[in-house]
């Protein structure tokens, strides 16, 4: 595989035992070019790195070497683990973002993800369900890759979970079990940041950081029968 090396000063220095790494995490830059996302990586004051930067032409850039711990999930959980960032791989796409006029993703930029992503997942015997997005470990602060972000092509390759076809049939109809059967399955799936039992301001942002994986058509942060299905059939899997 073909790298170009750009070193980032942002990471933590003492080196980890690669077998700690067991998760892929997706984000984009949201930065208004592939020049000004590369001057903040690089930069001492940000605080902010990534392992892989991937630009809208398929060039991969490695920032960070993997046995070191890059800054780029911040505050996370995913299932019973916190602070993702000493277990995982940071890629970051170059894309605008939502603030700035948010990209569909190049598919030279997702040829390249494919190939590096196969690649990392064998290396280091990463599971199919721990290739994850930004807004799948910090669902109350995050939104990338967002909407855009083509998961179900890249699930075809074992690349993040998917589901089978769904009918859209009544599950089921009263509220507050809908909302409590939602948010346990969201439990089992590995999503974090709520309460299984009461509902709260924070419930949107986690049906829509659901629904920007799975459901990237409707992201409107209500559980209609389709999201619940979907996420009772992700949750038995």
């Amino acid at each position: 595989m073909k790298l170009k090396i750009i070193k980032s000063p942002n990471y933590t220095k003492k080196s980890r035992n690669l077998k700690k790494i067991k998760f892929i995490i997706i984000h984009y830059t949201g930065m208004q070019s592939k020049r000004v996302s590369i001057s903040k990586l690089l930069s001492l004051s940000s605080k902010v790195s990534c392992h892989y930067l991937i630009d809208r032409k398929g060039e991969i850039i490695q920032m960070v070497n993997d046995n070191k711990i890059a800054w780029h999930a911040g505050k996370s959980k995913w299932k019973n683990i916190k602070e993702l960032n000493k277990y995982s791989i940071g890629i970051e796409l170059v894309n605008k973002g939502h603030r700035l006029g948010y990209q569909g993703f190049h598919f030279r930029q997702i040829k390249s993800l494919t190939h590096l992503c196969l690649i990392l997942k064998k290396k280091y015997k990463i599971k199919t369900a721990n290739i994850l997005g930004h807004s799948d470990i910090a669902p109350l602060r995050k939104i990338d890759p967002g909407e855009k972000f083509p998961w179900f092509q890249l699930s075809k390759k074992g690349l993040g979970i998917w589901y089978k076809k769904i009918k859209n049939k009544k599950f089921v109809k009263n509220r507050k079990k809908i909302r409590n059967i939602f948010f346990n399955n969201l439990s089992l799936i590995g999503y974090r940041y709520f309460s299984k039992k009461n509902s709260s301001t924070k419930d949107r942002y986690l049906i829509k950081a659901f629904q920007m994986r799975f459901l990237p058509k409707n992201v409107n942060g209500i559980i209609d029968q389709k999201t619940l299905k979907i996420s009772h059939y992700l949750a038995k899997k």
